[in-house]
């Protein structure tokens, strides 16, 4: 019988394709009337980190460099206290064969569906990672597609986006660009039926087991050359996937002292869903339009349960502006002779305030660097935002930026600055939200535990919370 393709109908059988499509069954782990088991998901893979670690290296995955950011720690030294200013050391995930830390959560999960006997995989990406599945599927025999939103409604497509659709065709991948809107997963879904190719999730376990050897190598490559664990470690954030695996490989390496810190571009005030908004940011991930949704609600991703689950594991969410970022690009490239990409550049941003921050004995790390060229380049993306109307100029990013309406470049590396976000504000909002979606405000004691697992809190906080909620 031939099903019935119209919105309303591919959206219902959203769960039944699911199933089909990662051979996973996420009603098994659903333990409660909010909780579900979220170690027992992860532990559903079959991989241990160490095999994990073998699947990489087949494909020439992990065992990136880790860069001595050595001028860049200079500088930040000149604008901190007497004895302050850590040193930056970079991650160099350009190094992977799709230029970016998503092949790990590629090859982890295209190995797995070539596993299965999946003929192909997908991905709804606008991102790098759309190039480490389109690359992974050819290096292990797979064929690909990926599903962008690459356009306004004007036809009007965003440099960096092109320039990944060009990537992921130029591995063989077919690419199926949208213009901005709700039939993005709709379309995903109905490709995926269609084709029962294998749905390469950025949000599956299998992706997030594909991140965790990402800061294993971190901590084990400090330990090696410096005889110590980072002072912190430094995660770009969007869909939080970064920082998900990135803790849980730490922590395997015993490393519960490092501090993690989430960073995004602040675009507050800017809709990701607006047609009107979508060109008027000049960075298409790694912003607050992805870092904070996903983190206080990351279940609204094309999985029925996220495996990358951010707010369980932040301990500090900071801001960047995006002149900030294209500065940091720039100084990058003049002082280190290093050409990377925006995703982790915003980590590297924050970095060089953060390490001002910290005693000139201690480490900060970020945690990725990616390729760049083509649109994914500043130049292009500055050129882009002026054709918009968008203001650039030197100025004081702190007090002057205004997402979609000027891009205000730093007067000088003194005027780099982070601003905390109110990770307990967040905290809240993930509890409300958690609650409402099941419109149940009197949990039982397991799934306030769950929530207190989720947040990275306490039972008793919230307890508090829920009391709140329901005065």
């Amino acid at each position: 019988m031939k099903l019935a393709k119209d919105y309303a109908s591919v959206m219902g059988r959203n769960n039944e394709i699911m199933k089909d499509a990662l051979e996973l069954n996420y009603e098994e782990f659903e333990s409660g009337e909010l909780r579900f088991d979220y170690e027992e998901l992860m532990k559903s893979t079959g991989y241990t980190l160490e095999e994990v670690e073998r699947i990489q290296r087949l494909w020439g995955v992990g065992h990136t460099p880790m860069l001595e950011l050595r001028n860049l720690s200079k500088l930040a030294r000149k604008y901190a206290k007497p004895g302050y200013g850590a040193t930056i050391l970079a991650k160099d995930e350009a190094s992977n064969p799709s230029g970016s830390f998503k092949a790990r959560r590629a090859a982890c999960a295209v190995h797995h569906a070539k596993k299965l006997g999946f003929k192909g995989v997908m991905a709804a990406t606008s991102g790098n990672y759309g190039a480490a599945v389109a690359s992974q599927a050819a290096m292990q025999g797979l064929k690909a597609i990926i599903v962008q939103e690459c356009f306004d409604s004007k036809g009007i497509g965003q440099p960096e986006i092109i320039e990944k659709a060009r990537r992921c065709e130029a591995y063989g991948a077919e690419v199926v660009q949208l213009t901005v809107g709700p039939e993005l997963f709709y379309t995903y879904l109905s490709i995926l039926e269609d084709t029962g190719y294998f749905n390469a999730s950025l949000y599956s376990p299998y992706a997030i087991a594909g991140v965790e050897t990402l800061g294993y190598e971190i901590i084990m490559q400090c330990r090696e050359r410096y005889g110590k664990d980072p002072a912190m470690i430094v995660c770009t954030s969007a869909g939080g996937g970064m920082i998900t695996g990135t803790v849980r490989g730490a922590r395997k390496a015993g490393a519960d002292d490092t501090e993690i810190v989430a960073a995004s571009i602040d675009l507050v005030g800017l809709s990701m869903a607006s047609d009107k908004q979508f060109n008027l940011k000049s960075c298409t991930t790694g912003h607050t339009g992805f870092g904070v949704p996903y983190a206080v609600d990351p279940d609204h991703s094309d999985v029925p349960r996220s495996a990358a689950r951010p707010l369980r594991y932040i301990e500090r969410y900071v801001t960047v502006t995006q002149g900030d970022v294209m500065y940091i690009t720039e100084a990058l490239a003049n002082l280190e002779g290093l050409e990377k990409g925006p995703a982790g550049n915003t980590a590297l941003a924050a970095a060089f305030a953060l390490a001002q921050e910290l005693p000139e004995d201690e480490y900060v790390v970020i945690s990725e660097t990616e390729y760049t060229g083509a649109g994914k380049h500043i130049q292009p993306q500055l050129a882009f935002a002026r054709e918009r109307g968008i203001d650039i100029r030197f100025g004081d990013p702190q007090t002057e930026d205004k997402p979609g309406e000027n891009i205000i470049l730093p007067k000088d590396p003194s005027y780099i600055k982070v601003r905390d976000l109110d990770v307990d504000r967040m905290r809240r909002s993930f509890i409300r939200r958690a609650c409402a979606k099941r419109d149940i405000f009197n949990p039982c004691e397991e799934d306030i535990k769950f929530l207190a697992e989720e947040t990275n809190s306490s039972v008793e906080y919230v307890k508090e919370v829920l009391a709140s909620l329901n005065k």
